[in-house]
C-alpha cells in the first residue's frame, strides 16, 4: 500500500523516527548525533515537505515543453545551409568552406542517432570518475555514453572552462557533480547551461561525509537554488567499522565497504532512454544553430572586407563636400545625398536592397537619430578639441566642418554594417528598419569610435586630404612660432 504524505507533522515524525534509527546505528560509530541533529531533522523534514509541494519540474519534465521534431531540426539545419552557400557564392575559395560543409553532413547523419551522449562535468575531486565507473558497471545503462570533462574552474591548466563547455555543449545530457552546497562559479555555470536549453540533472555526490541533517539540508538547497533537478548519491561510500561479538566474549571488528548509493540517478539515466531521440534531435538543433553562427562569422568578416572600403570612400567624399561648403552650424542632414548613395552599396554587399528613395529614406532616418542623440554636437566638440592644439585651425576654418562631416559619415557606415549583420541572409528589408535596435548601434558604434587616440589618427588623416601641402607646413610653422 502506498501513503501519501499530506501533513508536515507525520513528515516531521518520520524525521524524529530516522534520527533515532541513525543514533541507536552509529553509537559504535565515529559519528555521534545529538540533541541538535535531531530537531535539525525535524525542520529539514518540515521543509522537504513544503519544497515538495511547489516541487519544479525536472529536467526530463522540462523536456516535454520543448518544441522540437524532425522537421524542426530539419529546418534549422537548412538555414545553416543556406548561410554556407551565401559564403560560398561570395567568397568560393573561403578556408573554411570544407569544415562548414562536413559539419552540416554530420549534422543529418545525428539525427538517426540511437546513443545518448552524457557528458559528466564539474570542479575537482567531485567525483566523477568513480561515478563514470559505478554506472559502466551497470547493464541498464546500454544506451547511455558517459563522457568524463577535465575539472572545471582551474586557474591554470591547458583546458579552459569556455573550452570545456563547448565539448559539453555537443552531449544530449549533463550530469553536474557537486560535493557541497553551490559556489558561485557553479551556479553561474549552471545558469549557462540552462540559458544554452541544455537538459541537465544536478547531482549532489559524497552525500555520505555529512551528518544526515546536514546533508538534507544542503540537498534542499540545491533544490530551491537551481528550481531543477537535483539527486543525491554516493558513488564511493566511506567504509564503516563493523563489529563482531563472538560467543567467547571475543571482538571483531574490520572496515566493509558500502555498495554506491545512486539508485535515484540510475533511475532517472534509464528514463532518458524514453526521450531518447527527442534529445537527439534538441542536440542537433542546438548544433546547428552553433555552427549557423561560426558561418555567419565568417560571412560577415568577408563582408566587412567589402564595406569597410567604401565607407572610407563616401566619408573623404562627405569631408570634402562640407571643407568646400563650410557652414557656421554643420547638420548631418546635409550630406543626406552622399549617405544614401552609401546606404545602397552597403545595402548591396549585405542582400538588404534598396531604391533610390528608400536609401534616402534611411539616410534621413539615421541623420535625424544622430541630431536627437546629440551624436552631432559630441562630436564637433570633439573634433574641435583635438584640432585646438593645432594652428591648422587658424589657416582654414572649414576644417572642423570636413572632419566632422567624415566622422559621422563613418559612424554611420559602420552602424549600418553593424546593423545588417544581425539580419537573416538572403532578405530584401527595404525600408523596414527598426528604429530601436538601429539607434542603440548608432550609440554602440559612436562610443566605440570616440577614444582621443582614434579621434587624434582620424583628424590627421582629414588634414591631409583636406588641405594642400604648403597650408601644412604654414600651420605647422605658426603652432611652433606659437609655442
Amino acid at each position: 500500500m502506498v501513503v501519501k504524505l499530506q501533513r508536515p507533522i507525520l513528515v516531521g515524525g518520520l524525521g524524529l523516527s530516522f534520527s533515532l534509527w541513525m543514533l541507536d546505528s552509529w553509537h559504535d560509530s565515529i559519528v555521534q548525533v545529538g540533541e541538535f541533529g535531531l530537531l535539525s531533522a525535524l525542520a529539514v523534514g518540515g521543509g522537504l515537505w513544503l519544497f515538495q509541494q511547489k516541487r519544479p519540474k525536472n529536467s526530463l519534465e522540462q523536456l516535454d515543453g520543448m518544441v522540437v521534431d524532425r522537421a524542426t531540426v530539419e529546418s534549422a539545419i537548412a538555414k545553416t545551409e543556406t548561410v554556407i552557400n551565401q559564403l560560398a557564392q561570395e567568397a568560393e575559395n573561403h578556408t573554411a568552406l570544407e569544415t562548414l560543409r562536413e559539419q552540416v553532413a554530420q549534422l543529418l547523419l545525428e539525427l538517426d542517432r540511437q546513443e545518448i551522449k552524457v557528458a559528466v562535468t564539474g570542479g575537482k575531486s567531485v567525483g566523477k570518475s568513480t561515478l563514470i565507473q559505478v554506472l559502466q558497471n551497470l547493464e541498464t545503462q546500454n544506451f547511455v555514453s558517459l563522457q568524463e570533462t577535465p575539472p572545471l574552474f582551474r586557474e591554470v591548466g591547458e583546458n579552459s572552462d569556455a573550452a570545456i563547455l563547448a565539448e559539453v555543449a555537443k552531449s544530449d545530457f549533463v550530469l553536474f557533480l557537486t560535493n557541497g552546497d553551490l559556489t558561485d562559479s557553479e551556479f553561474q555555470t549552471l545558469q549557462q547551461l540552462k540559458a544554452a536549453n541544455q537538459p541537465n540533472m544536478l547531482v549532489f555526490n559524497k552525500q555520505d561525509r555529512y551528518l544526515a541533517d546536514e546533508s538534507a539540508s544542503i540537498l534542499l538547497s540545491l533544490k530551491q537554488r537551481m528550481q531543477g533537478n537535483v539527486v543525491a548519491t554516493a558513488a564511493s561510500p566511506i567504509p564503516i567499522k563493523v563489529r563482531k561479538h563472538e560467543a567467547d566474549g571475543a571482538v571483531q571488528e574490520w572496515m566493509e565497504q558500502p555498495a554506491a548509493d545512486i539508485q535515484q540517478l540510475t533511475q532517472q539515466l534509464g528514463e532518458l532512454v524514453q526521450p531518447g531521440q527527442r534529445l537527439v534531435w534538441l542536440t542537433t538543433m542546438r548544433k546547428a544553430g552553433l555552427l549557423k553562427a561560426e558561418a555567419k562569422n565568417w560571412l560577415n568578416g568577408t563582408r566587412r572586407d567589402r564595406a569597410t572600403p567604401i565607407i572610407e570612400q563616401y566619408q573623404w567624399i562627405a569631408a570634402a563636400a562640407a571643407f568646400a561648403n563650410p557652414v557656421p552650424a554643420f547638420d548631418i542632414l546635409a550630406t543626406a545625398a552622399i549617405n544614401a548613395q552609401m546606404v545602397m552599396d552597403l545595402g548591396n554587399i549585405y542582400q538588404q536592397k534598396f531604391s533610390l528613395e528608400q536609401a534616402q529614406t534611411v539616410a534621413g532616418t539615421m541623420g535625424s537619430l544622430m541630431l536627437k542623440l546629440g551624436l552631432v554636437e559630441l562630436s564637433t566638440k570633439a573634433i574641435s578639441t583635438v584640432l585646438k592644439s593645432n594652428a591648422v585651425t587658424f589657416v582654414a576654418g572649414g576644417v572642423v566642418q570636413g572632419v566632422s562631416a567624415a566622422y559621422l559619415t563613418r559612424v554611420a557606415g559602420l552602424s549600418l554594417v553593424e546593423y545588417f549583420q544581425q539580419q537573416e541572409i538572403a532578405i530584401d528589408s527595404g525600408t523596414g528598419l527598426n528604429l530601436e535596435n538601429l539607434r542603440q548601434t548608432l550609440q554602440k558604434v559612436f562610443q566605440q569610435n570616440q577614444q582621443i587616440g582614434f579621434l587624434q589618427g582620424f583628424v590627421k588623416q582629414g588634414m591631409k586630404r583636406l588641405l594642400p601641402e604648403v597650408q601644412q607646413v604654414e600651420a605647422v610653422s605658426v603652432q611652433k612660432a606659437m609655442g
